[in-house]
């Protein structure tokens, strides 16, 4: 019996992979790696960017520049999916390498992240722009000494009174309806982060900043 191993290899000897358009933008999602943290409110951007690199047909599965990546394409244009895996305070280690690998400017990084100041789903879109007290965006405005980059923020709720610990509640677990509400926002993300990589911000924050 042929072993299946070399029947597939007869199969598709001399089938080429589709060759991927170079890279022009590095469309990043913060969030830190583990099972330890997976579903927290901090990592809004991996659950983001994880959504739209689906909807582009891409998985983000290799490791490269400190973190996972995935290319594809977005809008025809080539794209870089980056999940740092520095932590959140050491995301723009990662970004800064990616970035200089394939010479990419500040202004065509996209990055999505959570903000504790909206309501579960909602989404803020932004051409540049301070970090606002975001550890993730801090680090990757000292890294890349700008922050002209492009930010999508997804709401994950704010703190239940002033008091509570800010470290507990971004590590705290999205309630399985919150969760929902930013999951259910995928279409919303995937059409806001083509139109960025498009250069049509304005539209994108019109139509999908609310």
């Amino acid at each position: 019996m042929t072993d299946l191993n070399e029947l597939f290899r007869r199969v598709f000897a001399g089938k080429k992979e589709e060759p991927k358009p170079p890279v022009e933008w590095l469309v990043v999602g913060l969030g830190n790696p583990g099972d330890k943290y997976r579903g927290t409110r901090h990592n809004a951007g991996y659950i983001a960017i994880d959504a739209v690199a689906e909807k582009a047909g891409v998985k983000i599965d290799r490791a490269a520049h400190k973190g996972l990546t995935g290319r594809g394409a977005l809008g025809g244009h080539g794209v870089l999916f980056l999940k740092p895996e520095t932590y959140m305070n050491s995301s723009g280690e990662s970004v800064r390498e990616a970035a200089a690998f394939y010479k990419i400017p500040p202004e065509r990084i996209l990055v999505f992240c959570d903000d504790i100041s909206f309501e579960p789903g909602r989404v803020r879109i932004r051409r540049s722009g301070s970090h606002g007290g975001h550890n993730g965006l801090r680090n990757i405005t000292e890294q890349l000494g700008s922050e002209a980059f492009p930010r999508i923020r997804i709401g994950v709720g704010q703190k239940p009174h002033p008091e509570y610990d800010l470290v507990d509640w971004v590590l705290g677990k999205l309630s399985p309806e919150d969760l929902k509400k930013i999951t259910d926002k995928a279409d919303d993300l995937f059409q806001a982060a083509t139109l960025v990589v498009s250069g049509d911000v304005e539209t994108a924050m019109n139509r999908y900043s609310h």
